[in-house]
């Protein structure tokens, strides 16, 4: 994230944190350091009759891995003078990394509002501020279908280690792309090393941001109307599917229907690949703009189909892509999503 002088947005950040002690009088801000990510300030200001130094680290990334590599640099300076306090400083810091940093006996500010300082007679907390710099960049490298492909394959196979080689070939992406999506879940301390590889040591967290992100309407959504039942159109589809060796996977409430049989819905919904003149005319489908019980969509990435499972001689999407579609559909559809999760998924983990 590229901030625009970050040197004035820090002091000010840091000024507009003190300045409503009545007690406390900043001497002066200068800075210290900078390189490409990180500027460190060094603050002094007086209370009543005391001096006090703070030092504040800047990092433009305010992840958790980068948080804690910048308190162990801050942590350095009040060893060899313990009467500097330290901060650690971004452009929005999470409830997380304001954990770490209050965990660690380190001050937190960012750009966002948010504080907290605790030294000598000074305690200041503000929280609550919503992140005004989302890390877009960020975002769309991890949710992007090659590296959605990576994060399939980890969330359904949570407890198991993956050289970078070995991932890379059962997602079907390039080497680079498992060691761009190993980096930025790594800043999140979402994976960590082991002899067998990586492995995913959050994936509730993963799977919540990726949710954030997802949008099953990037799919091409096409709908129809049938006046067969519903199961009886399910069943044709994967009929007709198998026997033209077309790619396809139940989801939605068709494939949550399968897992859960609370599930009580009246459209279909699957994935298939693009050929829908087999299928429409093999079922005798109605193309429609509302009413419709069956909606056929075309991925935007085939990473979709991947390790679809065979219920009731069916195919149905992995839970982890259950899980995000479901969440797309307003009301009812997360409602099941956070019962399958709850009940089916998160056991397992």
């Amino acid at each position: 994230m590229k901030i625009a002088d970050p040197e004035q947005q820090a002091a000010d950040a840091l000024r507009q944190c003190l300045q409503d002690i009545p007690f406390l009088k900043i001497v002066q801000i200068q800075p210290v350091q900078t390189n490409y990510r990180e500027l460190e300030l060094l603050a002094q200001i007086k209370l009543s009759n005391k001096n006090c130094h703070l030092v504040v680290l800047f990092n433009n990334i305010g992840q958790p891995r980068q948080a804690r590599q910048a308190i162990s640099q801050l942590l350095n300076h009040s060893e060899t003078n313990s009467e500097i306090y330290p901060i650690f400083m971004a452009p929005y810091i999470s409830p997380k990394v304001a954990e770490i940093c209050t965990l660690a006996g380190v001050g937190y500010i960012d750009l966002a509002g948010n504080c907290r300082l605790s030294f000598a007679q000074v305690y200041i907390q503000k929280q609550g501020n919503p992140n005004p710099f989302p890390q877009k960049r960020d975002l769309r490298s991890l949710y992007s279908p090659k590296a959605e492909r990576i994060l399939r394959v980890l969330l359904s196979t949570p407890h198991k280690g993956w050289k970078m080689q070995e991932l890379a070939s059962e997602a079907a992406v390039s080497l680079g792309q498992v060691h761009n999506v190993k980096k930025l879940l790594a800043n999140r301390e979402w994976l960590h090393a082991e002899t067998e590889g990586i492995v995913l040591s959050s994936p509730t967290s993963l799977l919540a941001e990726w949710a954030e992100n997802y949008d099953y309407r990037r799919h091409q959504i096409h709908d129809f109307y049938s006046f067969k039942p519903i199961a009886d159109l399910e069943y044709l589809l994967a009929e007709t599917c198998a026997s033209a060796q077309l790619n396809y996977a139940f989801t939605g409430f068709s494939g949550a229907a399968r897992l859960a049989p609370f599930v009580r819905y009246q459209r279909a919904t699957a994935y298939v690949d693009n050929n829908l003149e087999k299928i429409t005319s093999s079922l005798q489908l109605k193309s429609v703009a509302s009413g419709a019980n069956l909606s056929l969509l075309v991925p935007y990435d085939r990473g979709v189909f991947y390790k679809s499972q065979n219920i009731d001689n069916t195919k149905i999407v992995t839970p982890v892509q259950l899980y995000l579609d479901l969440k797309g559909y307003r009301g009812r559809g997360e409602e099941a999503a956070q019962t399958l999760l709850k009940e089916v998924w998160e056991p397992q983990w």
